[in-house]
C-alpha cells in the first residue's frame, strides 16, 4: 500500500524528512578530547564536546556545548564557538572570531585571516604599499553553513558580519567589513568585496561578483555570474548582467560589434540628425 505525504512546500518538507532520516544513520562523535589535541589550559572546553586529534587550540578560546571539532583545526586566541557546531578537518578559525550555535564549517575554510588593506606610499622615486592592521573580527550568527574552502576575512577595524541562517557554498571569498543579513544563500565562487552590505534573505548566484561599499537591499537575486557595480535599493531586485553563451564565431562577431559601438552610435545620430532636417514641414 502506498503512503502519500501532502505539502503545500514540498521542496521544504522533502529537507525535513531528509534531515530525519541523515540522523538516524549520523555518525557520532563521543565525547572527550584525543590525546594528540593540544589545548591551551585557560580554553573553556565543556566535557560534551568532542575534540580530534591534531586539534590546536588557542589561550582564552570558548566552547560551547555537544561542539566537534575534527582533526586537524586551529582555533585562534579568544575565538568562541556556541552549543552544538560542527566543524570538519583543515579549517582554520583565527583568533578573536565568535561563531554561533548550531554552525557547520567545512574543511579548508578559513574564518577570519587578514582584510586586503593596504595604503599606497609612493613617490616620483618608487615606493610601497604599506599594510594596514585588520584590527575587527568576524560574528557568525546561528545556524550558519560555511562551504569547504570558503575564505571569511576579519574587518579592518569594524567586524565582518554573517547574519543567521546564512548558507554560504564552497570557494566564496568575503571580504573585510562585509555584512550579510539573515537567511541569505551565497552559491560557489561568488566574491564580495570589503564593505559591502548585503541584506536579508537574498540569493546570490556562483561565480557573482561585488564591487566594494555597496549596499545591497533585501530579498535581491543576483544571477550566476553577474558583476555588480552599483548599490541595489529596491527590495525584490532582479538583476542578471551575463553576456549569453553562443558558438564561439557568433561571440566573436559580436565582440567585434561591441568595440565599435560607440562610433555606430554617432553616425545613427549623425543620420537621425540629417533626416530631420531634410524633413519638409507642411505649409
Amino acid at each position: 500500500e502506498t503512503t502519500y505525504f501532502v505539502s503545500k512546500n514540498p521542496y521544504a518538507s522533502f529537507a525535513k524528512m531528509a534531515q530525519w532520516f541523515a540522523k538516524q544513520g549520523a555518525s557520532s562523535y563521543p565525547p572527550g578530547i584525543s590525546p594528540m589535541a593540544v589545548v591551551d589550559k585557560t580554553a573553556k572546553i565543556p566535557a560534551s564536546c568532542h575534540i580530534g586529534p591534531f586539534v590546536q587550540i588557542g589561550p582564552g578560546v570558548s566552547l560551547g556545548e555537544r561542539t566537534v571539532l575534527l582533526g586537524q583545526i586551529s582555533i585562534g586566541e579568544g575565538a568562541s564557538l556556541g552549543d552544538d557546531c560542527l566543524i570538519y578537518p583543515n579549517v582554520t578559525i583565527y583568533h578573536d572570531c565568535v561563531i554561533g550555535d548550531r554552525c557547520i564549517v567545512h574543511s579548508g575554510a578559513v574564518i577570519g585571516a587578514d582584510g586586503f588593506g593596504f595604503a599606497p606610499d609612493f613617490s616620483s622615486q618608487g615606493g610601497q604599499w604599506l599594510k594596514i592592521p585588520q584590527t575587527g573580527g568576524v560574528r557568525i550568527g546561528q545556524d550558519v553553513e560555511v562551504g569547504a574552502c570558503t575564505t571569511i576575512d576579519r574587518g579592518a577595524m569594524a567586524n565582518t558580519m554573517i547574519g543567521d541562517g546564512c548558507k554560504i557554498d564552497n570557494q566564496v571569498q568575503i571580504a573585510h567589513n562585509v555584512v550579510i543579513g539573515i537567511h541569505t544563500v551565497i552559491a560557489g565562487c561568488a566574491a564580495i568585496a570589503g564593505s559591502t552590505t548585503i541584506g536579508n534573505y537574498c540569493v546570490i548566484g556562483g561565480n557573482a561578483n561585488f564591487a566594494g561599499h555597496l549596499q545591497i537591499a533585501d530579498r535581491t537575486t543576483v544571477s550566476g555570474g553577474t558583476p555588480v557595480i552599483r548599490s541595489i535599493t529596491e527590495p525584490g531586485t532582479h538583476i542578471t548582467g551575463v553576456f549569453p553563451s553562443m558558438p564561439h564565431s557568433a561571440w566573436e562577431r559580436n565582440a567585434a560589434i561591441l568595440r565599435g559601438l560607440d562610433k555606430i552610435r554617432e553616425r545613427i545620430r549623425d543620420l537621425e540628425s540629417k533626416s530631420s532636417d531634410s524633413v519638409t514641414k507642411p505649409d
